[in-house]
């Protein structure tokens, strides 16, 4: 089995070759059917790297959005609508500049992908942030290309299982 670093690397060069504007379309029509997603009504998504799935279509749905911003270790939450300004974080991510709120009323959170599995784990970029984010007891929902869908990924402790994985 491969290591996560060797996975990312593989990730993102199989992502390169997918028609992700299509994915992201099919992505979005697939969570907005999701029971997860239409119970909920304070949802946190996040801002698309390029590669990464596009899910800021779902900004148009009446729900309240948030988006990530990091803050040393961890994440802030802070509430997002279409339009509002946005700067680029030292890992090249664009971020919320408002004031951040309280994450208790996230009913749902949509977490970044690069692969997942069988098992409901998936891998990230390696930060940790979204795993120490996760402690917090939110649903947890995360889209993912067929290509990058594995029977099992290496885990640790620290890795948080998704409640909800959507393959494409």
């Amino acid at each position: 089995m491969d290591n996560k670093r060797d996975l990312r690397i593989k990730a993102k060069a199989v992502r390169n070759n997918l028609q992700i504007d299509d994915i992201s379309h099919k992505a979005t029509k697939l969570i907005q059917k999701c029971e997860l997603y239409i119970s909920s009504k304070h949802v946190m998504i996040y801002y698309p790297k390029e590669g990464e799935i596009n899910l800021l279509e779902l900004l148009n749905d009446n729900k309240s959005f948030y988006l990530p911003r990091v803050n040393g270790k961890y994440l802030d939450i802070c509430p997002y609508k279409m339009g509002n300004e946005l700067k680029k974080s030292k890992y090249n991510v664009l971020e919320p500049i408002n004031q951040a709120v309280n994450c208790e009323n996230i009913d749902l959170v949509i977490v970044p992908s690069l692969m997942a599995d069988s098992f409901n784990f998936r891998l990230g970029y390696g930060g940790g942030y979204y795993d120490r984010f996760l402690c917090n007891s939110f649903k947890t929902l995360s889209v993912i290309p067929k290509e990058l869908f594995v029977k099992k990924l290496p885990t640790d402790k620290y890795d948080k299982k998704i409640d909800q994985i959507i393959v494409i």
